[in-house]
């Protein structure tokens, strides 16, 4: 049977209750929630990075309040700033916990209730805190001489977990004592640096006592061991977790370093016991012995990946303990240097050692998940054409939708009373809130919880978003977003954007950015067509894997069918085509600047791959262009070629570039390095194109703060407008 929706979101404008204080306790350059100014009704980037972003939320246990965190940015300091908030779930009102100058968050709810831990750097470093439920009564609870990165308190209360960096020297040797001032590195192996930073530290979790009133005694789960726990770049405390009896703490590592670490996505699901301090790796069998890698060809097809036992050989990460303690579920990928594999959904019966896949059923990757109070269900989320829904599974393997809408769950846990689901949920016209989702037999019913941007809705105008489907060269079909501009006339002809998205392998759901927004490019008078084009997760398994070693190939051709098919319509200004991406949308820019065929008037490229040849030598991340490229560029076959994705690299196409095009990076990125977009640049000048480099020296993969988000934002624009906009001088497109 079909599941309904029953939506009884509150419309009514609440409140926000501010605790006690003089404006003297106030600090004067406090970032808060800010007010919505605005001339008209259109979307702008600066009303965007004025909005509040929410972060954690937990219910406490008697389920009557919640804690949550939001983020305030402020252009002007060029900086954010986190505050707590309580809220009451009869009535829906929050009060503001927090006014120091000191970002907090990490919420949880100890003692049974009774207090909120949470992290500060009120003290110096960033240290465990508790206080009251109303804000009072702050309290430190950590001294570390280290910053807390985040904890994770036992459910017994007696102890807890402290996210600590360790010194790593594994790729950077330490510099001479009588040398403390030298900014030289020597370096004896890969993996020296990683996302947007070098590796000279770690994290680790260390295990302490809480007797009620402070933390103490840490001891270092990995003391003596250089790798990561939690996992580099984006893991946190969801990486870890404790068993009901507070006996076990089960960690996620990949114990590798140096070239092994750079070509291996292996990481595996480890149980530490408490009492003996022994550790236990329950994703590989007894005895298991790592096989021999040749770290210049694609992982796909060697030994590690042709095992006849499951030896969990790719990512395997979160792992959540049943509430009866006789599970433990995790992440799990099967194959080792694919970062894209599908993601599973592992339950590890803990008194055998049986495990049992419960997702296959799905043919999409799972998100997040969270165990039922009966320790028999389990709750994920996963992308299915273009959203990303809740599902339910049992360690049976029943697997069954649960919502239908058109957006994007972020799955946070059980309500209290485990009867309901707590997530988050954004569209391409919200921005994250909290929503109660209260399951039923045939139906569910959501209650939204928080309303933080509301006064913001209440002055915009949003686009409307539209399903297309498109047809490919091949005769498949292609699921493509539509936005159009807010109050659009049919009658009228717009620019359209042509949007590349990033991954590879990443979907085009319904997601809300900060920087690539739609319905802010929509503010400004474009149609935006975003497909799901080949590779996108959320049409099945083939659909994803024909990008792998074929960047090239029929995901370009989608691309092209897509803008192609939108351009039939009466009210887009075929005369006027952009198209814009990021990472492996740059890399799409920079290929469709050479094999457009005069479709497109602008372009704009952002953290893109100009060069796959260079681009497999310059990352540090070796698994990527191992897996996806099939192996080195200097391996060539009989004929003396190389793998097509170096053969049809972008840069082998400049000699027809014809279209102006804006290059965009960050000298902190990477994963792809800046180099790419100055050799574009540089490329697209030297042939007399019209062409803009942007660079961010202090920003990575993406762009973080503020001053430079509304930057991006402007240029974006005006490179657009001045080649896509008909009313624009003629004379100033020339300069």
């Amino acid at each position: 049977m079909k599941i309904k929706t029953m939506l009884t979101a509150t419309a009514l404008l609440l409140s926000t209750v501010v605790p006690n204080a003089v404006a003297s306790d106030i600090p004067s350059d406090f970032i808060g929630k800010q007010k919505p100014h605005t001339t008209d009704d259109k979307l702008t980037p600066e009303l965007l990075w004025a909005m509040g972003r929410i972060g954690g939320f937990q219910s406490s246990p008697d389920g009557k309040t919640a804690v949550y965190s939001v983020s305030y940015y402020s252009v002007k300091q060029n900086k954010s700033h986190t505050v707590l908030y309580s809220l009451n779930l009869l009535d829906k009102t929050p009060q503001l916990l927090t006014q120091s100058n000191s970002s907090e968050s990490s919420a949880v709810y100890i003692k049974d209730g009774r207090k909120i831990a949470f992290l500060s750097s009120e003290s110096g470093s960033s240290q465990v805190w508790e206080m009251n439920p109303d804000g009072t009564g702050r309290k430190q609870l950590s001294s570390e001489t280290k910053d807390v990165a985040d904890f994770l308190f036992s459910p017994d209360g007696k102890k807890v977990i402290l996210i600590m960096d360790t010194e790593n020297t594994s790729s950077i040797q330490k510099n001479d004592k009588d040398l403390d001032k030298a900014s030289g590195m020597v370096i004896n192996d890969l993996m020296y640096k990683h996302w947007d930073q070098y590796t000279t530290t770690a994290p680790h979790p260390f295990v302490a006592d809480f007797n009620g009133e402070s933390i103490k005694n840490c001891v270092d789960l990995l003391e003596g061991e250089p790798y990561e726990c939690p996992m580099l770049p984006f893991g946190g405390i969801e990486q870890l977790a404790w068993s009901p009896d507070s006996k076990t703490i089960a960690y996620t590592c990949r114990k590798k370093t140096g070239l092994d670490y750079a070509i291996s996505t292996d990481s595996d699901i480890f149980l530490y016991d408490i009492e003996s301090k022994k550790t236990v790796n329950i994703c590989k069998p007894k005895g298991y012995e790592t096989s021999n890698i040749d770290p210049t060809v694609s992982l796909k097809n060697q030994s590690v990946n042709a095992q006849d036992q499951d030896i969990n050989a790719g990512y395997d990460q979160n792992p959540q303990f049943s509430p009866d303690g006789k599970y433990i579920a995790w992440l799990s990928m099967e194959r080792d240097g694919y970062e894209s594999d599908r993601t599973r959904l592992c339950v590890y019966e803990l008194s055998s050692g049986k495990k049992n896949y419960v997702t296959e059923s799905f043919e999409s990757g799972v998100n997040e998940f969270c165990w039922g109070k009966d320790s028999e269900t389990l709750y994920f989320t996963g992308v299915w054409h273009a959203t990303t829904q809740i599902y339910q599974t049992n360690i049976k393997g029943n697997v069954k939708k649960l919502t239908d809408d058109v957006c994007d769950y972020t799955l946070l846990g059980l309500s209290a009373d485990g009867k309901g689901l707590i997530a988050k949920r954004h569209s391409m016209s919200q921005a994250d809130e909290i929503y109660h989702i209260q399951l039923k037999k045939n139906k569910y019913q959501i209650d939204q919880l928080t309303f933080e941007n509301k006064d913001f809705y209440d002055q915009i105008t949003m686009g409307e978003v539209k399903e297309r489907w498109v047809k490919t060269v091949d005769g498949k079909q292609e699921l493509c977003w539509v936005i159009y501009p807010p109050h659009f006339d049919p009658s009228r002809k717009y620019p359209t954007l042509l949007f590349c998205e990033g991954g590879p392998q990443s979907p085009v759901s319904q997601f809300w950015s900060y920087r690539w927004n739609f319905q802010v490019m929509a503010a400004q008078g474009y149609i935006i067509i975003a497909p799901n084009r080949r590779g996108l997760p959320g049409f099945g398994m083939e659909w994803l894997e024909e990008i792998s070693g074929d960047y090239s190939g029929l995901c370009m051709q989608d691309y092209l069918s897509a803008i192609d098919d939108i351009c039939k319509e009466a009210y887009v200004d075929k005369e006027h085509l952009g198209a814009v991406g990021a990472s492996f949308g740059g890399y799409s820019v920079y290929w469709l600047a050479g094999n457009h065929n005069k479709r497109f008037k602008a372009f704009i490229a952002h953290d893109g791959i100009y060069n796959t040849q260079q681009q497999y030598v310059e990352t540090e991340e070796l698994w990527f262009p191992n897996w996806d490229m099939g192996k080195a560029p200097w391996y060539k076959d009989e004929q003396g070629k190389m793998q097509k994705v170096f053969e049809t690299s972008p840069h082998l196409y400049v000699d027809k570039w014809d279209t102006p095009i804006l290059c965009i990076h960050g000298q902190k990125d990477f994963r792809i390095e800046y180099t790419q977009a100055e050799s574009a640049f540089t490329a697209a000048r030297l042939r007399g194109i019209p062409a803009q480099l942007l660079l961010f020296p202090d920003e990575n993969h993406w762009v973080l703060k503020p001053q430079n988000g509304i930057l991006w934002q402007r240029t974006f624009f005006r490179w657009l407008d001045r080649w896509l906009k008909t009313n624009e001088n003629s004379e100033n497109k020339n300069n």
